[in-house]
């Protein structure tokens, strides 16, 4: 059995096969028949000679008649195919299944502006939590950044020494902490021994005195380690920001909002903001280390 894919403007197609048919402005709807093999047995061979089939079969316009074979595969043939996938009304196909559509350039160009943004904000903010980790390891020298991480349980919640307590440096040796309410002395001294910063608190009952000793050689390489691990945290941080974007990009694309050649452009770029903000965080490691590998600098005078 074969099929006949028929123009029904007209209603006496098939004996004309053999015969050109004028062209008409008016738009055709089109019906599929099956019909004999008799009927279509000598088109079906002419054709068959002149656009030899290869694996699988297509449909062959001729006029206001295509012949189909029986499945919906169309081969690119010298006067080309019809492609079912690209005829409306034929197999029950609707109209917006039939077309795909992207993005604009204007949208793809807003989404990928939000998303990388968004993925930009977030590798800032893990800069700056590196920094401050950085801030937190002592060089040889006083600096009241060594507590940024140290919380006081305050009345029951844990909050932040600087919000309790006015920290200075009248040396390059000893940090002076003065609490607002004196009552909380013995709770911030027992809070900086348990912090193992390798500092002496010292409380006097009115303020508390931490002394910084002098580091060693191999203290100072122990904390070149420590550097170097704080800084593959904010690595690890990086790469996961830039991996939630591309899942972003990946889910854009499934909604087909995206296409796959957006998603790998969008990507390479996205690798070029996570390849600059890598480099940001090997540079402030560097000067980390340096600072904390240099004796000379334990012996500069505080700034005031």
């Amino acid at each position: 059995m074969a099929f006949v894919l028929i123009h029904t403007r007209s209603s006496r197609l098939l004996p004309s096969l053999g015969q050109p048919q004028p062209p008409t402005v008016a738009p055709a709807r089109m019906a599929l028949h099956a019909v004999s093999p008799a009927a279509v047995s000598s088109p079906l061979r002419a054709l068959s000679r002149r656009f030899p089939q290869r694996s699988g079969c297509g449909c062959l316009p001729k006029q206001s008649v295509t012949i189909c074979s029986s499945t919906n595969f169309a081969r690119k043939l010298q006067d080309g195919p019809v492609d079912f996938a690209a005829r409306r009304l034929v197999l029950g196909h609707s109209d917006k299944r039939a077309v795909l559509t992207h993005a604009t350039i204007e949208e793809i160009e807003a989404e990928k502006s939000l998303i990388e943004d968004q993925a930009k904000e977030k590798m800032e903010k893990a800069i700056e939590t590196v920094q401050t980790n950085f801030n937190t390891v002592r060089t040889g020298r006083a600096s009241p950044a060594m507590l940024d991480r140290i919380e006081v349980e305050y009345y029951g919640t844990p909050v932040n020494l600087k919000s309790i307590a006015q920290i200075s440096t009248p040396d390059a040796t000893s940090l002076l902490i003065q609490p607002y309410d004196k009552s909380s002395l013995k709770l911030i001294e027992k809070t900086i021994v348990a912090a193992n910063l390798g500092v002496t608190p010292s409380n006097d009952g009115e303020v508390i005195r931490v002394t910084v000793p002098p580091l060693t050689s191999d203290r100072r390489k122990e904390l070149a380690k420590t550097v170097a691990k704080l800084a593959e945290d904010g690595k690890v941080a990086i790469r996961n920001i830039r991996r939630d974007a591309i899942k972003a990009y990946d889910k854009l694309q499934k909604e087909k909002k995206l296409s796959e050649d957006n998603v790998k452009d969008l990507s390479a770029d996205l690798q070029k903001v996570t390849d600059e903000y890598m480099k940001k965080i090997d540079s402030i490691q560097k000067q980390k280390e340096q600072v904390l590998l240099d004796v000379s600098v334990d012996l500069l005078p505080i700034e005031t």
